[in-house]
């Protein structure tokens, strides 16, 4: 009988969500030492004036939406999600959601109240303290990771990561458009959050692996399936 060598983790995700997560650390420093005028601050004053609007139509219900899906109600679809993986057995993968969504968002007010960023000005939705990261474009981007790990083949994931690319930046433009944030800091959400949600999926890698192993019995786990 052959044997089911020990799952391993995949050796770029360590890297990456270093790098990922390294970067807004660095930019968070920038605006740290001067949150009135850090040095791209022109590049985000002349982006929130190209967001000037008129505020209405199609574009204010996708923005609305996505202000919901990355607040306090959309957690709770996240609890749901974890409360139906825990219900089907995939108590791994429930671990792995709770893990990246508690996980992010410490990362992201740690970062909101050492940075201590204003806002811009008279933003169109309610928000709470700190500008800098966006907590809503690191939910995005944490859940379009979370989703190409769970959900979609290893075969198809190609084709996933455009698509969640494209849902981060939509979220990214809908906080600018909103004049909840400005625009570095929901690029700087977005690595945060990928960044943080790489890191978990590589400590949790063995365990999904082993997870999908029992899925299908008999299977012998070989690290490419791991792999993003």
């Amino acid at each position: 009988m052959p044997t089911s060598a020990a799952p391993r983790r995949p050796r770029a995700l360590l890297p990456a969500a270093g790098v990922l997560l390294v970067l807004p650390v660095l930019v968070g420093v920038l605006v740290r030492g001067n949150v009135a005028n850090p040095p791209f601050q022109g590049l985000d004053t002349t982006w929130l004036r190209w967001m000037g609007g008129p505020h209405d139509g199609f574009p204010q219900v996708v923005a609305g939406a996505l202000n919901w899906f990355g607040g306090p109600y959309g957690a709770l679809v996240q609890l749901a999600a974890v409360l139906v993986l825990f219900a089907v057995r995939r108590w791994r993968s429930a671990l792995f959601l709770f893990a990246a969504a508690i996980g992010g968002q410490l990362a992201i007010q740690g970062m909101k109240h050492i940075v201590d960023r204003p806002r811009p000005a008279n933003p169109l939705v309610t928000v709470d303290h700190g500008s800098f990261p966006s907590g809503h474009v690191a939910t995005m981007a944490m859940v379009v990771v979370v989703i190409g790990v769970l959900c979609v083949p290893r075969a198809a994931r190609r084709w996933w990561w455009p698509v969640a690319a494209l849902l981060v930046l939509t979220m990214m433009w809908s906080r600018t458009w909103l004049h909840a944030h400005w625009l570095s800091d929901t690029a700087a959400g977005a690595l945060a959050g990928a960044g943080t949600t790489l890191l978990l999926w590589w400590a949790f890698a063995p365990l999904l692996a082993r997870e999908a192993t029992r899925k299908a019995p008999g299977a012998v786990p070989a690290p490419a399936t791991l792999g993003a």
